[in-house]
């Protein structure tokens, strides 16, 4: 269910900013969307961050999950499977807009940090609502 709300989140927001979105029919695909710019395809790989009340931070697991009746199976993404990753915040309505080299660099989860408190960002806050990414 995140999973879809985050993907309408995106396409809404992709739509608002005048792109040309794509839907995957089905589950076979390692991308959610696609926009196409100007005859380009750009794949799109969504995600919905949580909250970790005990790390106050916002959690994202940059692996792709598939579940069978009794196991669940994490696998690392590799570069060619899609162009760009959108990371949800669904409170704030918030987006991350991370190239997949940067995306798959992480081992397994991606933190994020909303606070301003902090001395430094985390690499991650580089990407907050960087859209212009998309752009050919």
């Amino acid at each position: 269910m995140k999973a879809d709300i985050a993907e309408l989140a995106v396409t809404k927001e992709l739509l608002r900013r005048g792109h040309n979105v794509l839907k995957p029919i089905g589950d076979r695909l390692a991308y959610d969307l696609a926009i196409d710019t100007v005859g380009k395809l750009i794949r799109l790989q969504i995600k919905c961050a949580w909250y970790d009340v005990n790390k106050s931070m916002y959690l994202v697991d940059s692996r792709r999950t598939r579940t069978n009746r009794r196991v669940m199976l994490r696998k690392p993404y590799t570069n060619e499977e899609f162009d760009f990753a959108i990371i949800y915040i669904p409170e704030g309505e918030i987006f991350y807009v991370m190239p997949v080299s940067i995306f798959t660099s992480y081992v397994s989860s991606i933190a994020i940090i909303e606070e301003t408190k902090r001395q430094r960002p985390p690499r991650s806050f580089e990407y907050r609502e960087r859209w212009d990414l998309l752009s050919v």
